[in-house]
């Protein structure tokens, strides 16, 4: 029984700290001793470039590339494409291409499943896949919702947006209904929150107010740091660039709430299944 687990990281509103998330996650799991792919699912490519690969537009083949080969039915070795990121942690990367690719999904047979067809090759080797989504709920999202097991929502410390929220569950809620029965949402973090001031206080108790007792909110929040933006930018994990920082510690008590959520999921499914 393959065991892996794919997470969907996805909030349209941007700058939550959503890359930084998915690579700091993903990179957390690994240092537990978990296998993880890292897919870019969006053509700005800016999980690509936190992972070290600045020039994302040089890459040959990328998720775009392999999405392509699916589409054609086209023979894929589950290597192609996927770099071996000096952290631990495996990537498909993203550039502009992915932008053609939205716009081409739209007249595919079996659209909303290319993305699910490709990972089914490739799951065996991992134990998690973490999908960096776009901010936009386009046709790429919605695959990336499709290929799940759940999805993490991060949300800024910040007075919510809340008719964007509201957008996001009922697009998760229509992929449940018509394409993914089995997709739930792991969870929100609340992130780049300004510790010690009585905004991010109020925020953050708002969000856990409005939404807490119909989707989890993880106890770990992500401080917002210089240092943070900074790893980003030089292509490093806040492990390897600052692992005693505050955020470095927090993202570590995050990866342990999600691999404890994990844990809790599949021994649940599997009592279900024993019936």
């Amino acid at each position: 029984m393959n065991k892996c687990k794919v997470i969907a990281v996805a909030n349209q509103k941007g700058g939550v700290g959503k890359t930084a998330t998915t690579f700091n996650l993903g990179v957390g799991l690994a240092r537990e001793g978990k296998r993880v792919l890292l897919v870019d699912c969006d053509p700005q490519g800016d999980l690509t470039i936190c992972c070290g690969y600045q020039d994302n537009d040089s890459i040959e083949t990328t998720l775009a590339t392999v999405m392509q080969k699916v589409i054609d039915d086209e023979e894929l070795p589950p290597e192609e494409g996927i770099i071996h990121q000096p952290e631990g942690v495996d990537l498909l990367p993203a550039n502009i291409e992915l932008s053609s690719m939205d716009l081409q999904l739209v007249s595919t047979m079996n659209r909303e499943r290319i993305l699910s067809t490709y990972l089914g090759g490739v799951k065996e080797r991992y134990d998690y896949i973490l999908l960096d989504c776009m901010p936009s709920l386009g046709m790429i999202t919605v695959n990336a919702f499709s290929a799940a097991d759940s999805v993490i929502i991060p949300v800024q410390a910040h007075y919510l947006p809340l008719k964007g929220m509201t957008q996001l569950t009922k697009t998760i809620g229509k992929v449940q209904k018509q394409i993914n029965p089995h997709l739930v949402i792991d969870g929100i973090v609340v992130t780049l929150v300004v510790e010690n001031t009585n905004l991010a206080k109020t925020a953050e108790q708002t969000i856990r107010d409005c939404y807490g007792s119909r989707i989890k909110v993880f106890d770990a929040h992500i401080p917002l740091a210089v240092k943070c933006a900074e790893s980003s930018v030089v292509g490093k994990s806040i492990y390897s660039y600052d692992g005693n920082s505050k955020v470095a510690k927090a993202y570590e008590r995050f990866t342990r709430e999600v691999i404890l959520l994990g844990e809790k999921q599949r021994v649940k499914n599997a009592a279900f299944l024993s019936r």
